[in-house]
């Protein structure tokens, strides 16, 4: 390190030192802007959630209009919910690279600071951060997020419409009467109405066990990762 380095308090590999008064401020800039970002990234996910719940709005109102209304809105709208879960599992990506690097700052640099004032940089934490700006990427694949979403809002989502299905079936256009009748206005022209109810379980039970799987990884992941300083997210 040269002469001209020591007089500005510059940090080399051969000469660690903690961050400068303009660096830690910096550093309070750049947090500020990874909170910003997150907190628009978390707002979008909230609108492609919305956009279910209105869209299964509506085909709960054309379903339930008239005792003589078809029930096929209610599968129709599945598509939907699927399309906005499969946009909204993209956004929250997004939204989690901006968490992750807003929740290491607070970890590694706020909680020291305000705990001891050791920052702790020969942990080189500040050198993971610095490399996810230099090479930004996702911290979890998209099926992952998708399994977020819907444990977090969708799997509810999914439910309520299989409920209206199962309800629509049941009261419309008079009470059924039997599980034959029952299966029989599941009908959807050919497909018969035993193929229908099956699809939908397994559509149910495929978001039950997406929301076990990732809260089970999380917890894996999460005991794994520790007090680890290598990664982020």
């Amino acid at each position: 390190m040269t002469r001209n380095d020591h007089a500005l308090g510059k940090r080399t590999p051969e000469a660690p030192q903690e961050f400068s008064a303009a660096e830690i401020g910096a550093l309070a800039h750049l947090y500020r802007g990874e909170v910003y970002r997150s907190t628009i990234w978390r707002t979008r996910l909230d609108t492609t959630t919305n956009w279910a719940v209105v869209t299964l709005g509506v085909a709960l109102s054309i379903a339930f209009a008239s005792p003589e209304a078809s029930a096929l809105p209610l599968i129709l709208v599945g598509v939907l919910i699927l399309l906005f879960l499969a946009l909204e599992a993209r956004r929250y990506r997004y939204f989690n690279v901006w968490r992750a690097r807003s929740r290491w700052l607070e970890t590694h640099f706020y909680a020291p600071m305000l705990e001891d004032g050791d920052l702790h940089t020969e942990e080189n934490w500040q050198k993971v951060l610095a490399q996810d700006y230099v090479a930004p990427q996702f911290h979890i694949s998209f099926a992952t997020a998708m399994a977020r979403r819907v444990r977090r809002n969708y799997l509810w989502i999914l439910y309520i419409q299989a409920l209206a299905y199962v309800g629509k079936l049941s009261i419309h256009p008079t009470p059924v009467q039997s599980f034959g009748a029952f299966l029989d206005r599941a009908d959807i022209g050919p497909i018969p109405g035993e193929i229908v109810l099956a699809v939908g379980l397994l559509y149910c039970l495929a978001g039950a066990a997406l929301s076990i799987w990732v809260t089970y990884a999380d917890a894996n992941n999460a005991r794994r990762r520790g007090s680890s300083h290598s990664a982020i997210g």
